[in-house]
């Protein structure tokens, strides 16, 4: 786990990702960060656009998002990370992830591009 976390201008992608989510290793998330408060924007994949907004507390962050796919489908959840360092200085969040409309929940992990 990291404390003091940044996401201000963090690139990421997914590196595993939920059977039961809709992103890809095609789809990049882009982060702003103010004090805490931090809001993400995602597409790629069959995202065709995505938005997340929420707080980290030292190596916690907790977002909702919500998502417009390539099927017509408006959706949203909400999600609890945790944000660790590779072993080579880059950022790696770890999400676990609750829809808010559909009955199912996973796990996605995301690695900060170079």
């Amino acid at each position: 786990m990291m404390e003091d976390v940044c996401l201000d201008g963090v690139k990421m992608a997914p590196v595993s990702s939920a059977d039961v989510g809709e992103i890809s290793s095609d789809t990049l998330f882009t982060f702003e960060q103010s004090g805490s408060l931090v809001t993400g924007r995602y597409r790629g994949g069959e995202i065709i656009e995505g938005f997340l907004i929420g707080f980290v507390t030292g190596s916690n962050f907790h977002f909702r998002y919500i998502q417009a796919d390539k099927s017509g489908n408006l959706d949203a959840g909400m999600s609890d990370a945790i944000i660790e360092e590779t072993g080579d200085g880059r950022i790696r969040m770890i999400e676990h992830f609750q829809w808010a409309t559909r009955p199912t929940s996973g796990t996605n992990i995301f690695e900060q591009l170079n």
